[in-house]
């Protein structure tokens, strides 16, 4: 069993202003963290290379990603959306967020029983195929999860998403593509106020409440996620690693800890265990209260221990 963890130093030169709430601070929380728990001596740390514009192609329309390319500012902050900032070094930051998930599939592929965490922003999962979104410029686990399909011809991948917000974007992009299975539990109403109807029947959607405890939350993976997912077989497991459905994280109202997400990950590991050599790579996506994410990652490490 072996834990990589791809991060690099441009997504941190990513700067979406001092207010606002996705701040490099994030990823020296998660490693501070490490430093604490003593996890750094058990997670290999990598930095991750930029992603091709040809592989951030196969989950955007390419009018987006060369709109990108070209607006990307040499001075100042331009917004893409009312949430989603960019400024100089936000295109390279995107690149190698969107690179890390690449690295990581290419490592657990490589032999069995590797699982991948890619410490990076900005975060991908609002982004549509041909619209940034929610502070998400490219789609990593998408762009991840076609760069498995495509390089390394699997036919089967299970992407699950724990963020507090639905993952609007990934059931975009992949909704009625029988070839993944896409598992998003999220707070409704709640931005992007999408996802109490899914879009498709490859996609297993959990609205639930303000205020959601763990135990329901728990529940209803339980008897959702599960059975769908042992029943899809899937070859590798991606996960979107959203920890802002922490109590401590004022950014939703769900009531979940670090203990929560020790336990989904182990879930997943035994999914992953049965049905794909223990293949399993993860890329941070939301979790703001600074201290309970860094605490929330090192949970979530240790079960997949």
């Amino acid at each position: 069993m072996a834990i990589t963890m791809f991060s690099h130093p441009s997504c941190y030169q990513h700067l979406a202003g001092d207010d606002h709430p996705e701040q490099p601070a994030r990823l020296s929380a998660i490693n501070d963290q490490l430093i604490r728990s003593g996890m750094e001596y058990i997670v290999q740390q990598r930095d991750a290379t930029a992603a091709t514009k040809d592989a951030v192609y196969r989950a955007h329309s390419n009018l987006y990603v060369d709109e990108i390319f070209v607006k990307t500012p040499g001075e100042g902050h331009i917004w893409l959306d009312p949430d989603t900032q960019m400024m100089k070094h936000s295109l390279n930051a995107a690149l190698h967020a969107a690179g890390a998930g690449i690295n990581a599939v290419d490592l657990v592929m490589q032999e069995p029983n590797q699982q991948a965490f890619c410490s990076v922003r900005p975060p991908g999962h609002h982004a549509t195929r041909g619209e940034a979104m929610g502070f998400c410029i490219f789609n990593n686990i998408a762009i991840a999860a076609l760069h498995a399909l495509e390089q390394h011809k699997l036919e089967r991948i299970a992407i699950v998403d724990f963020d507090v917000h639905h993952g609007n974007g990934t059931e975009d992009i992949f909704a009625g593509d029988e070839r993944v299975l896409f598992c998003s539990s999220f707070q409704f109403p709640l931005y992007p106020n999408t996802g109490d109807t899914p879009l498709g029947n490859n996609i297993e959607n959990l609205p639930l409440p303000a205020l959601c405890k763990p135990a329901l939350w728990r529940e209803q993976i339980v008897k959702h996620w599960l059975p769908r997912i042992n029943h899809f077989k899937p070859q590798l497991i991606l996960v979107s690693a959203g920890f802002d459905g922490h109590r401590e994280d004022d950014m939703a109202q769900f009531l979940l800890t670090e203990d929560d997400y020790q336990w989904i990950a182990q879930q997943l590991k035994q999914l992953a265990d049965t049905h794909c050599d223990g293949r399993l790579v993860a890329t941070l996506e939301g979790g703001y209260a600074l201290s309970a994410l860094g605490r929330s990652v090192v949970a979530f490490l240790k079960g997949l221990i």
